[in-house]
């Protein structure tokens, strides 16, 4: 019997780790991004992971970006662009380091140049608005960049203040690891996220969201023309905003609003909805509602690409 008993404890103990093994080795469980929470930017990825998720490579490097590692300062024979944004400037877990939009900008940019050289570093984390990316500008610099774009998406006009809160308490944003492959997935599929008080007063935050947004905006287009660096906006879309019948009445409010504020303001801008409304199936380019999939940020990449070739010839800011 107690042979029997330990036969069996065995065959489970087995199964156990054969499960903790393929959840570690195939979908890259139990070793997670880690988040740090910062006073001014609100959060931002841990410098110096290397991780792979559902086979895709990740690398963020001493400056919590997702890049290879770098030099704080650049060279004459260099072209380095800094990409500012949230998770569709990230990518996640579901594009690999070399499908991001930083990534195909630089491989493509290369061969054209008139540089030596191409960086296309990627300063980013999910849920960042442009309150989140002035801040790390302020920061951290611009990495003596010639061109920064700030990449933002339709839901980055009404974005929160910066905020920590989400950092060790959400379980999108861990500030430790999990010690099982097997407990992530309990955590992340199997349990309800417990809700964050806090950080619910501030996503109520009243006010002139998208005033507050666009001046953000504003300051970060005015740190690039300060630290001798061209600056390109660019929006896309949420994938319910492309055809009929698009965009609701308070996005509308707020592209108006944003594009009257670019024209104003002197600040090169693309929109990327009517690039998608132009072309056939363009739902086929999203990972989801929001985010893209390699031929979507392949799609973004070539728009913002054209815009760099024909900005990197001129003297204007």
């Amino acid at each position: 019997m107690k042979t029997w008993l330990v036969l069996i404890f065995a065959l489970i103990l087995g199964l156990i780790i054969l499960i903790e093994l393929l959840l570690r080795s195939v979908f890259g469980f139990g070793n997670s991004l880690i988040y740090i929470g910062d006073e001014e930017i609100g959060y931002l990825l841990a410098p110096n992971q290397h991780t792979k998720k559902m086979g895709n490579r990740i690398y963020i490097n001493e400056y919590s970006m997702r890049s290879a590692q770098i030099t704080k300062t650049s060279s004459n024979s260099t072209l380095r662009i800094l990409l500012v944004g949230d998770s569709i400037a990230n990518g996640g877990w579901w594009t690999d380091q070399e499908n991001t939009i930083s990534s195909l900008i630089e491989k493509s940019l290369q061969p054209q140049s008139k540089y030596q050289k191409v960086e296309v570093l990627n300063a980013s984390a999910n849920s960042w608005g442009p309150r989140n990316e002035l801040a790390y500008l302020q920061k951290f610099g611009n990495f003596q960049s010639q061109i920064i774009i700030l990449l933002i998406n339709t839901d980055d006009l009404f974005a929160t203040a910066p905020t920590s809160l989400p950092v060790g308490r959400d379980r999108n944003y861990p500030d430790q690891q999990i010690p099982l492959a097997i407990l992530e997935v309990l955590q992340r599929y199997l349990t309800k996220q417990k809700p964050i008080p806090e950080l619910e007063a501030i996503q109520k935050e009243g006010g002139d969201r998208v005033g507050i947004n666009l001046a953000a905006i504003g300051k970060i287009k005015n740190f690039a023309q300060e630290n001798n660096s061209k600056f390109l906006l660019v929006m896309t879309p949420l994938l319910r905003e492309i055809g009929q019948p698009g965009s609701r009445d308070y996005e509308i409010v707020a592209r108006k609003r944003l594009n009257d504020f670019t024209q104003e303001q002197n600040i090169k801008y693309i929109d990327i909805l009517p690039e998608l409304n132009a072309i056939n199936n363009p739902q086929s380019l999203y990972q989801d509602t929001i985010h893209f999939n390699l031929q979507g940020n392949q799609f973004v990449s070539k728009i913002i690409e054209q815009s760099l070739i024909e900005r990197t010839g001129d003297s204007e800011q």
